[in-house]
Formats: C-alpha cells, sequence, structure tokens
C-alpha cells in the first residue's frame, strides 16, 4: 500500500488499541473499505504506549477480553487475574494476527489533522509525515488514557538528571541499584509502580499532591479449570457482565449500607477486602450518592492504611481526607503503604511540605533537599479529551473541534458530535467509558458504529450527524447525573482537573452500562432518533430489524 492512497475508504480508523482492532474486523467483516492508522509500531494502543513497571489492568483478564470470537476464547490462556502489560499488549497482537488484520493497518502513521468536505460528504485526514487519506467515515478509537499530561513544575526544565514520564517510558530496562529516584504521583501509576521502584532504587522519594485510595489486589494465577469453566461460558458470562452497571461480574449489593446491620457491614468490607480487587467498593448501592455511607467505607479502608503503615504521621499523610471514596479512581495494588516501612523510601506530601522547585540534582522543598538522580512524573493523562484535541478537526463548513469544546466536551451518547458528519466516537465523553471494562464498552460502541454504517449504506443516506439539540439533552442528562452523586466533590480527571487550565466537567456517563446499551438500542430501533440523517433530524421512526452484534 503506497503512502499516498489516491483511494477513498469507506471507513478509515484511528487507533489501533482494542478498539481499533475489533472496530478494523467489524467493519471488514461487514463489507466495507476499511483502513487503521497507528502512530505507533505496533497495536495494543495504551498497553503499547505503557510499559512502566508494575503497569496492570485492575479488571479480571477473563474479563478483561474479546467477547466476538469462539477461537480467540479457545487459542488463548491468560496466566493470572491482573494481566500485566506485556501479556495484554501481546493479545491484542495475537487477536491482529489471528485474524489478519495487518494488512489493512497503516503504522507509524499519527494524524494531525482531519477536515470534512461538507459538500462532497468526505472526510481528508493529513499525516505527520505528509500523507493525505480520504474516507466516507472517521472512527476514533483514539482512546481515553494516551496522551500524557505534563504539569508545569516549577524548574524541572533545569533538571540535570534523566526524566521520564511513564506514558513514554524506555523500551530499554533502567538500572537503578545506584540511583536516587523521585516518582510526583500517587494515582493508579504511581501506585502501581512504587513499590517495584523502592525494590530496585538506593533511595525512593515519593512526592505526593493528593493520596489515593488503594485496595489490594491478591493477584493469582489462573488454574485450569477457572480457564476451562470461562471457555466454556464465556457468552452467558459477558451476558451478565452486559447487564450490570459497570460493565464487570462484581459482586453487586443491592442494599443501601443503612439497611445493613453494623457488624454486618463490618463483616463484608472485610470479606471483599480478603477477596482483593475493586469488589469492595460494590458492597451498598448507595456509596457514590450517600455521604454516610461513603464515609462509612472511607474510614474502613483509612483503617486499613494505619494498619499497614507502621509510622503513625506516614500513615496520616497517606490517608485521603478530601474527596469521597470513588469520586477520583480507587487505585489497585500490591504492598503499596507496605512499601513505606522501607528505610530507603522518603515520603514528601505537598499538602505539609510546600515544593519549591526542581533543582539541577534533586527537590527543593520548604523543609529540605532531596538528591535526586531518576525523575519520574507518574502525573498521568489528558484523559477523555486530550487525544481528540490533538487532532485538529475542522469541517469546511467553518467548525472546529477545539473551539466547540473550548468550554468541555459535547457529544450526542459518546458517539456523534454535532457540527462532524460521519464522525464517530469510540467511549467518548458522555458514555460510560472509564466507569465500565473498556473492552466490553468498545466491541458495543463498535458494534453499534458498524450498523449505523449499514443502515445508512442500504437506504443510501451519504451523511449522519448529531442533533444539537438531541446532544444539549443528553449532555444535560448526563450532567445531571452526576449532580445527584458525590463524584463533583473531588478535583478528579474524571472532571479533567489534573490538567491545568482543561474545563472542568464531569465526562463520563454514570447511569450504567446497561441502561446506556438500552438506551442506543431504543435510539438505533427508532432509526437512529436524535441524529441528522441527510440534513433531516431522525424522530421516531418505524423500528427496523437489527443485525447481529
Amino acid at each position: 500500500m503506497s503512502n499516498n492512497d489516491e483511494r477513498t475508504f469507506d471507513v478509515i480508523i484511528i487507533g489501533t488499541g482494542f478498539a481499533g482492532v475489533y472496530g478494523l474486523y467489524r467493519m471488514r467483516e461487514a463489507g466495507f473499505n476499511v483502513l487503521a492508522v497507528e502512530a505507533g509500531d505496533d497495536v495494543g494502543g495504551c498497553w503499547y504506549w505503557n510499559r512502566y513497571p508494575g503497569l496492570r489492568c485492575d479488571v479480571d483478564s477473563l474479563e478483561y477480553a474479546y467477547a466476538f470470537s469462539e477461537e480467540l476464547q479457545k487459542e488463548w490462556r491468560w496466566s493470572e487475574r491482573y494481566a500485566k502489560q506485556n501479556e495484554i499488549q501481546g493479545y491484542i497482537s495475537f487477536a491482529a494476527d489471528r485474524l489478519n488484520l495487518r494488512k489493512d493497518i497503516r503504522f507509524n502513521t499519527r494524524v494531525k489533522a482531519a477536515t470534512f468536505d461538507n459538500a462532497a460528504n468526505r472526510w481528508t485526514l493529513e499525516t505527520e509525515n505528509g500523507d493525505r487519506l480520504q474516507a466516507r467515515y472517521v472512527v476514533m478509537a483514539t482512546g481515553c488514557l494516551s496522551v500524557p499530561n505534563k504539569p508545569n513544575i516549577p524548574g524541572i526544565e533545569n533538571f540535570g538528571g534523566q526524566l521520564i514520564h511513564s506514558v513514554q517510558w524506555p523500551k530499554e530496562k533502567l538500572d537503578l541499584s545506584d540511583k536516587n529516584v523521585a516518582v510526583i504521583g500517587t494515582g493508579s501509576t504511581g501506585i502501581q509502580m512504587i513499590p517495584l521502584l523502592a525494590q530496585e532504587a538506593k533511595h525512593l522519594t515519593v512526592v505526593q499532591r493528593t493520596p489515593a485510595f488503594c485496595v489490594p489486589a491478591r493477584n493469582q494465577e489462573w488454574n485450569d479449570a477457572r480457564i476451562e469453566y470461562w471457555r466454556e461460558n464465556y457468552r452467558e458470562l459477558r451476558d451478565m457482565a452486559r447487564n450490570t452497571r459497570a460493565g464487570v461480574l462484581h459482586e453487586y449489593g443491592l442494599l443501601p449500607a443503612a439497611a445493613v446491620r453494623p457488624e454486618d457491614r463490618k463483616a463484608d468490607l472485610e470479606r471483599r477486602w480478603l477477596k482483593g480487587g475493586p469488589n469492595v467498593l460494590y458492597g451498598f448501592s448507595d456509596l457514590l450518592r450517600n455521604e454516610e455511607t461513603n464515609e462509612l467505607v472511607s474510614e474502613f479502608l483509612r483503617g486499613k492504611i494505619a494498619e499497614a503503615v507502621k509510622d503513625p504521621e506516614t500513615a496520616r499523610k497517606l490517608m485521603p481526607y478530601e474527596y469521597p471514596v470513588g469520586a477520583k479512581r480507587v487505585c489497585v495494588g500490591t504492598d503499596y503503604y507496605e512499601t513505606y516501612n522501607r528505610d530507603n523510601v522518603s515520603l514528601i506530601d505537598l499538602r505539609s511540605e510546600k515544593l519549591q522547585q526542581i533543582e539541577k540534582d534533586g527537590i527543593r522543598t520548604e523543609q529540605g533537599f532531596y538528591p535526586v538522580d531518576v525523575l519520574i512524573l507518574a502525573t498521568g493523562y489528558d484523559a477523555m479529551t486530550g487525544a481528540l484535541l490533538a487532532i485538529d478537526i475542522r469541517t469546511t463548513a467553518g467548525k472546529s473541534l477545539r473551539e466547540q469544546w473550548s468550554h468541555g466536551p459535547q457529544t450526542y451518547l459518546g458517539l456523534g458530535i454535532a457540527g462532524f458528519p460521519n464522525m464517530f466516537v469510540v467511549t467518548g465523553p458522555g458514555s460510560p467509558s472509564v466507569f465500565s471494562n473498556m473492552v466490553l464498552s468498545v466491541e458495543h460502541d463498535m458494534d453499534w458504529i458498524a450498523e449505523c454504517l449499514d443502515y445508512l449504506r442500504e437506504r443510501g443516506f451519504p451523511a449522519i450527524e448529531a442533533d444539537a439539540e438531541a446532544q444539549e439533552a443528553w449532555m444535560d442528562h448526563v450532567d445531571q447525573l452526576a449532580r445527584g452523586t458525590l463524584v463533583n466533590k473531588a478535583a478528579s480527571w474524571y472532571r479533567g482537573a489534573n490538567v491545568e487550565g482543561k474545563p472542568q466537567k464531569f465526562m463520563p456517563y454514570l447511569g450504567g452500562v446497561n441502561t446506556y446499551q438500552a438506551k442506543c438500542r431504543d435510539v438505533a430501533d427508532q432509526g437512529y432518533e436524535g441524529f441528522l440523517i441527510g440534513g433531516e433530524a431522525q424522530a421516531s421512526q418505524p423500528k427496523r430489524e437489527m443485525a447481529d452484534g
């Protein structure tokens, strides 16, 4: 395939993580002429770009996998409950090979601009290496966690040692045995890497901006019986997961905390804690709606910090009090709190010890100087919107996505954007997205998009876009759901609060995976109600037969 392809593809998919790989397969099976473009030199998405020590998924590997293919289920064997980065990236690569997808992927191709010709109903993509590609439809499978957040830290430009952002971790192994290492950030990334770095480094200094709640992974290898059970029942198990609010087979408590006896609450929390993983957050139905319930669970988790950390003052610094549990991402880790009992680990808590500046050979705070040879930024991502806004997306009718989203993202169902015809977003703002099992969600979104495109093809419609009024009503609904919970009481990356200057707006849909997918089915059954097709708003229309997903 030449770099400058004169063909107009039916569909171009940007990104080849879980979403892009499945989307390429799904579109091809539906008979579309499809191309996927990828900035990296292999598939994997965030599991390709991220490779820092300790990186794992916090969803059980058997669930964090494709469910559309019997062959993939039978031929791939997950090794443990929470899979490592290289195993997940290897799985996505295996799927691309097994489904013969690489011939339709253009690697080392980063899209810098996308322009929709409103007269011709065609997208033109421009890449950083000068290529131009055209398609009737564009699907943004760019991921929610792919663009690094690089905060403005005083003096960081003067640092003379090795500076590494966790999203750009070097492929070669780092030798930290005689190094003073510092990590800035204690979200999921920091919590996963800190215990391993402490085992390697001469000394590790952790710079904590806001403490996080962390629950133990209790990781374990899968035995053959568990693997075989899943293989035999994966379709039924996936259907069960789709009918939950998170798209994951947690033990969902049906009662609010007040309806449970105090001794039973404590016993259930202890049982869930021993089981490991995020299941401890799903014991009560009102965790994110009732402050008393939230404080009950928060205090239980703070008690576990006190049990794990020997020094009471250090334990106190590690306890979150500023926000409700669940309003920021709850991290899954191994020996995170216990790591602070090591003699070679220091904690800088920026709530009580102000950072003055980064200097050539270390970190200076108002209480002293910490020598640093290797400085690691575990400062996360420009989440959910960063990858989309990194591309200059425009139309010949004068629309600019950067301008349109300057006060926060607006979508219809997280799938379409008013003013940008023939462009679809996978797990976009306004969908369950990062509040769900992402693999289950991307399969749903790609199925929905493929069926929509088939609907348009069958009827000869040249264009589709979200109706502005339907989009406004949907985002009002998303915002109303968030306001009915405690999530806005935290300065979280769910709201964009971690990125300086980013508009703060709670972006995920909190109504649940089951409710969301039912809404998407209803929209499709009503002839894509809330979308403009061929320039006409689609109101209630006769129901159509839907292809199997």
